[in-house]
């Protein structure tokens, strides 16, 4: 072989190789980046080809693909649409996908780690890929009891978790929407359903409340504050402290009050029992002084505050702020100023202190299942934390009994079952066009039963309104849940 016919040779091995080479990288390396590409409009309309996983709540698919005589192959269906939107999300071809059809799309694509050997199976018998179904931890009647105690017309969440195993078994919020409007093929069509939706107050299709709301938390604030006062080891449940009307907090001339309507003034020094079950307020410019901003913000992030969270969905980030004088500080020990919490997190502290101070990480997912019935995946329940010790949560769950005993949550109160709740309101900051207060609250309650053996966490926070309104829905709300939860 001469020189030119070799180089020739040479030059077609390299030309080979490189060509190789770039094809593996693409279908090994770099296919789940190209194919998450939202602009990468093939992809896009092959998954609408493809018989996509349903979501599953007891079995029952609440979201999953049926065949169609259309311009695709497929068309998403949502059953129960508005009870399940802001889990499921939707999958739209004008608008992405959201929520859980969102974070799950590898899984209900069957592109999921766990699921190679079935694409290659598909690949070498030609068959049509099929996603994996994915079974929630949601319980559908408790979800739908649920939807139903909550108005229509007030926005507003609330959420049910297992406390020993973290599984949400309901997460309803409102107002809501129909999925299967933004899930037509038609994108002039989902366009202008997007639109209307959009033009809805209290609503985004792009955002579930339960997770993605921050928000004042207000009292309920307040059962974090006595975790860092018990674990300093400067107060007990029988400690004494000053109970004025009114307390002004280094700094400011700007008084904090107690709740005007309340029997706070009953006592002018009181123990934990009476501070927590009545909610007063100025016992904790006391309490945040002495403890101080870095115990405080330990113990905020300890139950999860600045953390990060997936439930697979991801779930906003709540804040405790930083480099706060004395009377930022006193705000925040009652849940205002900057602090910021989703309904989520707060349920989270409840179940910190009912799983005698361990929180179980939240989880949606039972269980991935193949399309040949095979479990991908079951998540086990998982740790997040350790938040506080034993000895301190139980002292903490004692305290939440009293605003049940004629305190400020003697309205959730079901006879034959021991409740721990506390309330909580949190001013919004909110003016209206002429730049005056609105004087809006968001509303809430978080806690557990049973007391003595915690099964189930709930809370329930209503958003933006006035306080007479809000005062009616957190509680006697409450009492109807955990009614449902026990069967009472």
């Amino acid at each position: 072989m001469n020189q030119a016919i070799r180089n020739v040779w040479i030059a077609v091995i390299v030309f080979f190789v490189a060509i190789m080479g770039s094809l593996s990288y693409i279908q090994f390396f770099a296919a789940d980046e190209l194919n998450a590409n939202p602009l990468n409009k093939r992809q896009l309309f092959r998954d609408f080809d493809l018989a996509r996983g349903a979501i599953l709540v007891d079995g029952n698919p609440i979201a999953e693909s049926v065949k169609t005589d259309g311009q695709f192959e497929y068309q998403r269906v949502y059953n129960e649409p508005e009870l399940y939107s802001h889990l499921t999300g939707f999958y739209s071809l004008a608008h992405g996908s959201t929520h859980l059809e969102s974070y799950l799309n590898d899984w209900l694509t069957g592109r999921g780690d766990s699921q190679v050997f079935n694409r290659m199976m598909n690949m070498i018998s030609g068959n049509s890929q099929e996603g994996a179904s994915v079974q929630l931890t949601i319980d559908g009647q408790l979800q739908q009891q649920i939807y139903d105690i909550l108005p229509d017309d007030v926005p507003m969440t609330a959420i049910v978790s297992e406390v020993k195993t973290g599984d949400i078994k309901a997460m309803v919020s409102k107002p809501t929407y129909d999925t299967n409007e933004l899930a037509v093929h038609s994108t002039s069509q989902a366009t202008a359903n997007m639109d209307a939706i959009l033009g809805r107050s209290n609503l985004s299709p792009y955002i579930n409340p339960a997770i993605g709301h921050l928000s004042a938390p207000g009292s309920t604030f307040k059962i974090l504050d006595v975790v860092a006062a018990l674990e300093s080891g400067d107060y007990d449940l029988e400690t004494e402290i000053d109970n004025p009307e009114t307390a002004t907090p280094k700094g400011t001339s700007r008084p904090i009050s107690n709740f005007n309507e309340g029997i706070c003034t009953q006592q002018k020094k009181a123990t934990l029992h009476f501070i927590i079950g009545q909610s007063c307020n100025t016992p904790f410019v006391e309490i945040a002084d002495s403890v101080g901003e870095d115990a405080l913000r330990d113990v905020a992030e300890r139950f999860g505050f600045g953390q990060q969270l997936y439930i697979p969905q991801r779930v906003a980030t709540s804040v405790f702020p930083s480099d706060m004088d004395d009377a930022q500080l006193a705000l925040s020990s009652i849940g205002q100023f900057d602090v910021k919490a989703s309904a989520l997190q707060m349920n989270m502290v409840s179940m910190g202190i009912a799983n005698g101070g361990v929180i179980m990480k939240p989880n949606l997912i039972d269980e991935i299942i193949a399309p040949d019935l095979k479990v991908l995946e079951q998540p086990e329940p998982e740790e997040f934390s350790t938040a506080t010790t034993k000895e301190v949560a139980d002292q903490v769950t004692e305290l939440m009994r009293e605003p049940l005993k004629g305190g400020t949550a003697a309205a959730a109160q079901v006879p034959g079952l021991e409740i721990a709740a506390k309330t909580g309101t949190g001013q919004t900051g909110r003016v209206d066009a002429n730049g005056n207060p609105t004087n809006t609250v968001n509303s809430w309650i978080t806690g557990f039963a049973p007391a003595d053996d915690p099964e189930y966490a709930v809370t329930i926070v209503a958003e933006n309104i006035d306080y007479e309104t809000g005062h009616t829905l957190t509680s006697p709300n409450m009492k109807k849940i955990l009614e449902a939860v026990f069967n009472k």
